[in-house]
């Protein structure tokens, strides 16, 4: 686990410095902790569960990290003191989810008054879920959105001290608060925030209202942080944000994307590194030239396009049309010949036409991606496109989302069977779900494999011979 060793004192007067701060709340947290654990004589558990995306995954880890240095030890939910929520509302059926969950918890708190429940993430950004919460859901005690995840043994401690519910939620912020614990799922790989936030307010989208606006990290800290990893035996790097591509442009002294992953790629012990997401309308020529010479950065980017028609490309205000991004796509596979591609895909935006989703189509099939995340669009409150009229009649858009899903299938199945008969480096990550003489891992290209193997192997690059194509996955076997 990642932490700091700061001296620090509870008799002394609270630190300026934000991360000294929170390690003085760390330590205050601690004692609340020890207290209860010996009330009850055992042990405290908590359980923190992830909606959404990769960046919710890593603020978990931050979360994950502070519980354990304050004592806490992980279980699983349905014996946890200390369930939080780490909440995601990107689509509608999200925030359904987490008021069943807490439907389910409440007969729990009421058995087990000691216990705690937390919300957090980007659901809590929105004004009319924290009167829901308030009214419907007053057993939850500890409630905080995006902007201030750094502040959370404070707003434990503050629970502890007070017995009554925190609600602690910002508006927005500029603040970046380094070096704070966390918690890797992974020993062998991580992923690492380069930047919070995003400036480009698509219309159907939510995130720039919950997330802020954008703000990057300094290249040092970036690099100090992958270097501590490296240290750690990470060998495989994620650089997270909602828009990488426009990263280091509010920094004093302003630094390219393409800049920055040239001096993570001269890290000596970092061999993959990855990112996501990049908007087609930001994907600069350095960057890629940069790909194209890298022996690191992983062949495959993740492009989403959302939809093939440029009209409808306007509605969404992506900033780019149908042939501009098939123009970046052809630029992408001529410098970076064999790059696996993806994308997202929304069906049944407002005003889409069959006209409109034909276009989606010829898209998918010029383009050939190697997997596509499609979704039925989701009307978001607050949004602009929540207001547009002609929405797109339920049974329509599922129609639409059916031939989708069967195209983008269908051409998947036989992108992905290119590599069959080659032997390819696979970093392995787990063993497999489904044969314990198995284990799984993930090629460059982010495809995953299935070879006989033991636990040793997880966390190694391994050269494998690929059998057989499965579809979305390879049967493989150690190569001699």
């Amino acid at each position: 686990m990642n932490t700091m060793n700061l001296d620090i004192s509870l008799s002394d007067e609270i630190p300026a410095d934000e991360t000294g701060r929170q390690y003085y709340y760390i330590e205050k947290a601690r004692l609340y902790v020890q207290q209860l654990s010996q009330k009850l004589g055992r042990p405290l558990t908590f359980c923190v569960t992830t909606f959404g995306c990769q960046m919710n995954a890593r603020d978990s880890e931050k979360l994950r990290g502070i519980l354990l240095e304050i004592g806490y030890r992980e279980a699983p939910e349905e014996s946890a003191d200390f369930v939080i929520y780490n909440t995601c509302t990107v689509r509608e059926n999200a925030n359904t989810r987490v008021y069943g969950r807490l439907g389910q918890l409440k007969p729990l708190k009421k058995k087990h008054p000691h216990m705690m429940i937390g919300l957090c993430g980007c659901m809590m950004q929105e004004p009319e879920v924290i009167e829901k919460l308030k009214k419907s859901y007053p057993f939850v005690d500890i409630i905080f959105g995006t902007h201030n995840i750094f502040k959370f043994a404070e707003l434990i401690a503050e629970r502890f001290a007070t017995g009554r519910p925190v609600i602690d939620i910002w508006e927005g912020t500029e603040q970046i608060v380094e070096n704070l614990p966390n918690q890797r799922k992974y020993f062998f790989k991580s992923g690492v925030n380069i930047m919070f936030g995003c400036n480009n307010f698509c219309s159907y989208c939510i995130v720039p209202y919950v997330r802020g606006r954008e703000r990057s990290r300094s290249p040092q800290a970036i690099l100090d942080e992958i270097r501590r990893l490296a240290d750690d035996g990470v060998v495989e790097i994620m650089l997270l944000g909602q828009n990488v591509n426009s990263y280091g442009k509010t920094l004093d002294t302003p630094v390219t994307f393409a800049a920055l992953l040239a001096e993570i790629e001269k890290i000596d012990k970092i061999r993959r590194i990855r990112f996501m997401t990049s908007h087609p309308k930001d994907l600069s020529d350095e960057l890629i030239q940069v790909m194209s010479r890298s022996e690191k950065i992983c062949r495959h980017l993740h492009l989403p396009v959302q939809s093939g028609s440029s009209r409808i490309l306007q509605k969404m205000n992506r900033h780019y049309t149908k042939e501009q991004y098939l123009a970046l796509v052809d630029k992408i596979r001529k410098a970076v010949p064999g790059i696996s591609l993806t994308t997202d895909i929304i069906v049944g935006f407002p005003g889409e036409t069959e006209e409109d989703f034909q276009e989606t189509l010829d898209l998918v099939r010029k383009v050939q991606y190697d997997s596509a995340f499609t979704f039925i669009y989701s009307r978001r409150t607050g949004t602009p496109a929540a207001a547009m009229e002609d929405q797109v009649p339920e049974e329509v858009v599922k129609d639409r989302f059916q031939r989708l899903l069967k195209e983008v299938q269908d051409i998947a199945a036989k992108t992905c069977s290119v590599h069959e008969g080659t032997t390819k480096e696979v970093l392995v990550e787990s063993l497999s779900e489904h044969d314990p003489s198995m284990v799984t891992g993930r090629l460059s290209n982010n495809l995953l494999v299935h070879f006989p193997g033991n636990p040793d192997l997880i966390g190694k690059l391994i050269p494998v011979h690929l059998t057989e194509c499965r579809g979305f996955y390879y049967l493989g076997e150690q190569a001699v």
